[in-house]
């Protein structure tokens, strides 16, 4: 089982930067710059490739962003406790085009088990804590002072990690943004809080969890539970970085909207929030940076999440990963940095084999039919000798497949499981005694799919999560 600490739940990191550089007119910005705290030497740019990419990363720390500790009152208030920790619990590459029009939002799961340079395999968490450790251990058996060791291997942490994105998207990292623990709560508050939908209630005693179904607005702390649950929902992590994007696209459209240049004790909160949370890279030109961005409105900020094999995958010592394979990631990053919708996938590339695990005798041939009605492929129709289904599915090698996706659309929203035993692209349908949708009985009976003339009907997709005016998505 995964440990949940509040620790890992630091999205504002992303949220504050596109907040930053879209909240405010940036003559009445320098007052929050200066207060910064700024780092070098990271082996940061070098890749001049049109456009702007940003690495920013929530740290489980219970420092601010000066190295100060948070007082008892603030880590009671966080529900915190003493463990100190430098886990790397939220990971997302913010691009921004040059010419400032639209900016693309990747998350990346916290345990993504990934190649760490000068360590192996690890959860990409641990690249920033466990190579500072290594570092500082080092340092002090060479008589480095205690506080030279500790600034010398925070450096070494934040490069790694860096490093460690770069080789998993294949993305050079021109900047890096780095907020604390207390900052999530405190960037939260100084905009009068967040509004997010939930589609049911919740009551999870691990995070702190516990709201009602619909639309609410959030204070700093209960935004802090609500994006560290990870425990009790369908997809675990993968739902709570939908959460985090949530809350990303929320705090922006608040900060858009809350008119805080013109509100002296917002601004005044605000500006000790950011100075208090915020750590950047000593060779951004912020302010420079911001007038580039003008043009950026928040509607135009894409959120995604990089596609993972299986999330719950499992090493040899019972330790719990998610399995990442490195060229898929790539081909999704380029994808969504580009401007096009990685997860589409049109059904004349798609073929899937249908099996039936129903007991009706003919489902699978009826449900392959309807595949072949709507575009898609079809492999290996047959009866299903794998053991008892209960419950239909699609299967592919990865849970994000965005063919197993297209496929389990068309059939009337069956979930997706990931099979890692099945190759590359391949997709299976298994049809189980619940299949109600194209191809069955029952959906000849309540066809709400198609129009009087037999053409079928596209169902719209999910709204995007972004920073728009819409209002908040709901989420699980």
């Amino acid at each position: 089982m995964r440990s949940t600490r509040p620790g890992q739940v630091l999205a504002a990191a992303t949220a504050t930067v596109v907040f930053i550089v879209t909240g405010f007119g940036w003559h009445s910005v320098d007052s929050l710059v200066s207060g910064i705290e700024r780092i070098g030497n990271l082996g940061l740019g070098g890749d001049s490739d049109g456009a702007t990419d940003i690495l920013m990363v929530g740290i489980d720390s219970r420092t601010d962003a000066h190295g100060n500790p948070l007082t008892p009152g603030e880590r009671a208030m966080l529900h915190a406790g003493d463990e100190v920790g430098t886990n790397t619990d939220t990971i997302v590459l913010l691009r921004i085009p040059n010419d400032g029009r639209s900016a693309a939002a990747i998350s990346i799961p916290r345990d993504s088990y990934v190649d760490i340079p000068g360590i192996g395999m690890g959860k990409i968490n641990s690249a920033y804590g466990s190579t500072k450790e290594l570092t500082r251990e080092k340092l002090i058996d060479q008589g480095v002072s205690s506080d030279d060791a500790e600034t010398r291997s925070t450096q070494a942490g934040r490069e790694a990690l860096i490093k460690s994105v770069a080789n998993l998207t294949g993305i050079t990292v021109d900047h890096y943004a780095e907020v604390g623990l207390l900052g999530f709560v405190l960037l939260t508050d100084a905009v009068g809080g967040v509004e997010i939908c939930l589609n049911n209630p919740v009551d999870e005693p691990m995070s702190g969890a516990d709201f009602p179904a619909g639309r609410q607005r959030l204070n700093g702390a209960q935004a802090l539970s609500f994006v560290r649950q990870r425990h009790e929902l369908p997809r675990g992590d993968i739902d709570r970085i939908v959460r985090q994007q949530v809350y990303m696209a929320s705090l922006v459209h608040q900060a858009l909207s809350a008119k805080i240049l013109a509100n002296p004790a917002r601004l005044r909160e605000l500006s000790d929030a950011v100075g208090r949370s915020i750590v950047l890279d000593d060779g951004w030109d912020v302010l420079d940076f911001m007038q580039q961005l003008q043009n950026l409105t928040a509607g135009k900020v894409r959120f995604g999440t990089i596609p993972v094999k299986d999330l719950n995958g499992t090493l040899d010592d019972g330790t719990s990963v998610v399995r990442v394979d490195p060229p898929t990631v790539r081909t999704y990053v380029a994808a969504m940095i580009g401007g096009s919708d990685p997860t589409a996938a049109t059904p004349s590339q798609i073929t899937a084999d249908v099996y039936n695990a129903s007991g009706t005798p003919g489902l699978a041939g009826q449900v392959a039919h309807a595949l072949t009605d709507k575009g898609f492929g079809t492999g290996t129709v047959d009866n299903w000798i794998g053991g008892p289904i209960q419950t239909s599915r699609v299967m592919s090698g990865s849970s994000s497949d965005p063919k197993a996706a297209a496929v389990a659309k068309a059939l009337g929203g069956l979930p997706v499981r990931a099979d890692p035993g099945l190759p590359e692209g391949a997709v299976r349908v298994v049809l189980a005694g619940d299949y109600s949708g194209p191809g069955s009985a029952a959906s000849t009976m309540f066809d709400l799919s198609e129009t009087s003339s037999g053409t079928p009907t596209p169902v719209p997709p999910a709204p995007p999560i972004d920073a728009g005016q819409n209002g908040p998505k709901c989420v699980n």
